[in-house]
């Protein structure tokens, strides 16, 4: 069995050879480590290989890790995001306990972190969750709708809008999964010729992070290329 610092020293490399496949500096994407359904020992060996930034898509057991890692992992040496589908129920504890919040798809939850976010606390960063597909049972705000999203949410306090994050429908082949990734940046471009300062493009996964990559992501969310195969329930309660 494969340790998760060498999961993490293969993945790097795919994203070192995916940058250099389209003349990127490697330094430009972030990867996030999903940590969900993996137990704080996870995240312990994860940040002792030298990951930094991690993921969670439920929220109970994302606050409780990030307190059960405390003890080896000090808080300020790790970035922690948010991002599953968000219940107005647990807005609160989300704004107190993360740094980013990726799912942003209403504006009620933007502006339930905003006046939730202790003021003394640094800037909560945001993204808004694209549904670039156009299911009407996933999660997203759909493309025309979302400068209007974008207008609103920048302008709240103790917010601050880093980018556009989408799940895009799994694909077949680079070329189609570069051609739905391309259409979530020109969303993202979009919002920044409309005059936002966004550096954050969150798209790709475990088997999609090199077209994500050629198409132009800064963030790529990965959790079974590194951790390995999840359990079908979560450790604790969901979002």
């Amino acid at each position: 069995m494969t340790s998760i610092a060498a999961n993490l020293q293969q993945v790097r490399e795919r994203l070192r050879r995916a940058c250099e496949a389209v003349s990127r500096d490697s330094a430009e994407v972030t990867l996030l480590a999903v940590s969900k359904t993996f137990g704080p020992d996870a995240v312990r060996q994860a940040h002792a290989a030298g990951q930094t930034a991690f993921g969670e898509n439920y929220v109970q057991e994302g606050i409780e890790k990030i307190a059960s890692v405390a003890d080896m992992v000090p808080r300020a040496s790790v970035v922690w995001h948010c991002i599953g589908p968000l219940q107005s129920n647990k807005t609160r504890v989300v704004a107190a306990h993360f740094d980013w919040v990726q799912s942003i798809d209403r504006l009620k939850i933007a502006q339930r972190l905003s006046e939730q976010r202790d003021g003394s606390m640094a800037p909560l960063n945001v993204c808004l969750q694209l549904n670039v597909d156009g299911g009407a049972n996933k999660a997203g705000v759909a493309v025309a709708d979302l400068p209007a999203l974008a207008d609103a949410v920048a302008a709240l306090p103790h917010l601050r809008l880093r980018g556009v994050m989408s799940i895009p429908e799994p694909q077949d082949g680079f070329d189609a999964q570069r051609e739905v990734f391309v259409r979530v940046r020109e969303a993202y471009d979009d919002l920044r010729a409309r005059g936002h300062a966004l550096d954050t493009l969150s798209m790709g996964m475990s088997d999609d992070l090199e077209a994500a990559v050629a198409a132009g992501a800064t963030m790529v969310r990965v959790g079974r290329a590194v951790f390995g195969h999840r359990e079908r329930k979560p450790v604790t309660g969901a979002v």
